[in-house]
């Protein structure tokens, strides 16, 4: 397995701020769910060399269930509170995992997967889906990543019904 790490913060930095007027070009004028969340799992897959899986999951019934991604076979249904996407959507807070192995209740969808980025996608302050991105490097997640994949689900938010 490939190891691919940024090598500066700028670098992250700027590769995210090149990839912000994409993705809003992406969404714009579309209001479907799944057609933005599709193009902009891609589109985020593509400019993170080291994000191994890049998808959404969708509050319904709920519980989260596998939207639009990128890589391998992911969970179809987690529980909130559950593994890192149920907590960072229970908790509607970001949650930034170094060792996928430390948390406690991860659930292993991809044996691959070492570390773990779960952003919540809040409409009025609820909580409708989360943005997940996993790397099979360890401690592949920042403080840089927490803010501009914010910024994205903040897109993604305003597009959505």
């Amino acid at each position: 397995m490939e190891q691919i790490k940024i090598s500066s913060a700028e670098d992250k930095a700027s590769i995210y701020r090149e990839l912000l007027p994409q993705i809003e070009s992406l969404v714009s004028g579309e209001d479907d769910i799944i057609a933005n969340t599709a193009n902009v799992s891609a589109a985020l897959k593509q400019a993170l060399a080291y994000a191994s899986w890049v998808g959404f999951y969708f509050l319904k019934n709920g519980e989260l269930v596998v939207g639009p991604f990128q890589g391998k076979v992911a969970c179809t249904r987690i529980a909130i509170g559950r593994g890192v996407c149920g907590t960072a959507a229970a908790e509607k807070r970001v949650v930034t995992v170094p060792d996928v192995s430390q948390f406690p209740g991860h659930i292993y969808c991809d044996p691959d997967s070492k570390s773990e980025i779960v952003v919540p996608l809040l409409k009025n302050g609820q909580v409708f889906g989360v943005l997940d991105v996993d790397s099979s490097v360890f401690d592949s997640f920042d403080s840089i990543d927490a803010e501009y994949l914010g910024r994205v689900a903040g897109i993604v938010a305003r597009r959505s019904p």
